[in-house]
């Protein structure tokens, strides 16, 4: 789904055969402004998104930006203010509210997570524990905050997971029918294979032919061993268990990427804010 046809079937959803309270209330071509302020402290995302939801109620809609997306912001101050038909404004401030809270609490968390392992090589991936139908919003947030994205989706990269692996009879297995696969449909994608142990590790690296060994739920003192194992010969990934209070422990062993999907699905909104601007 592209931002267009989100924007459109958000609305949609929203506002179905009509704003009743706007239409039965304010003039249909009155003109208004309102400003989004700040109530919690932050990274902020969406503002992007935010014009384009004004833009498409209202294609004279003037939005003046005071921050960007990545900003870090504080209590009390002003992103945007905006200029439309008041219909415009009442009828976006919900879906754009809704939107740049949800994003900015996860770009938020995110730069958290990434501040956290400051001056370690190790890179900050998100996951598929995503919002359906919101995942590249979610995803976006997560780059605003200085993270970056795993797969999109099940179509851009192969990851072989456990169950993969065990409904095909393992490791070997999967990775041989997987690279078959490849070469007979002429598909140029990543291979990616979790691991559940340092025989896994081993397996992976006697079969060879992929291009990143995912580490799930290792120990950082059984991690360092795999990585000492793999030795650069193939991108590693640790996912599983990993928070704030131990990131560093896995981010010391030179991991290449750290996988958390708490990023996004324990992140808690940002307070913000629309209210009408009655005076300059």
């Amino acid at each position: 789904m592209n931002h267009q046809a989100f924007i459109v079937a958000a609305l949609q959803e929203d506002i179905g055969d009509g704003d009743h309270s706007t239409l039965a209330s304010i003039d249909r071509y009155a003109k208004g402004k309102a400003v989004l302020k700040i109530k919690e402290n932050g990274v902020l995302a969406g503002m992007e998104l935010a014009q384009d939801i004004f833009m498409y109620l209202d294609p004279d809609a003037k939005v003046t930006m005071y921050k960007k997306d990545g900003d870090r912001v504080s209590t009390g101050e002003t992103a945007f203010d905006v200029s439309a038909t008041i219909h415009a404004i009442l009828q976006s401030e919900r879906l754009v509210l809704n939107c740049m809270q949800r994003m900015s609490g996860i770009a938020t968390l995110t730069a958290q997570y990434v501040d956290k392992i400051k001056g370690y090589e190790t890179k900050i991936l998100d996951t598929r524990k995503t919002t359906p139908l919101f995942r590249m919003f979610e995803k976006d947030a997560v780059r605003i905050g200085g993270g970056y994205n795993h797969r999109m989706g099940l179509y851009d990269m192969i990851m072989l997971k456990d169950n993969h692996i065990d409904f095909c009879g393992g490791i070997e297995k999967a990775i041989e029918k997987t690279k078959q696969y490849l070469h007979t449909n002429a598909l140029d994608l990543k291979i990616e294979v979790e691991t559940r142990s340092l025989d896994d590790v081993r397996e992976v690296l006697a079969v060879g032919g992929i291009d990143r060994i995912m580490l799930d739920n290792y120990t950082p003192e059984m991690l360092a061993e795999a990585i000492d194992l793999i030795r650069g010969k193939y991108e590693t990934e640790a996912s599983g268990g990993i928070n704030l209070d131990n990131i560093v422990d896995y981010a010391r062993t030179g991991v290449d990427f750290i996988s958390v999907g708490a990023i996004i699905h324990h992140a808690v909104s940002m307070d913000l804010s629309l209210k009408a601007q009655l005076h300059d």
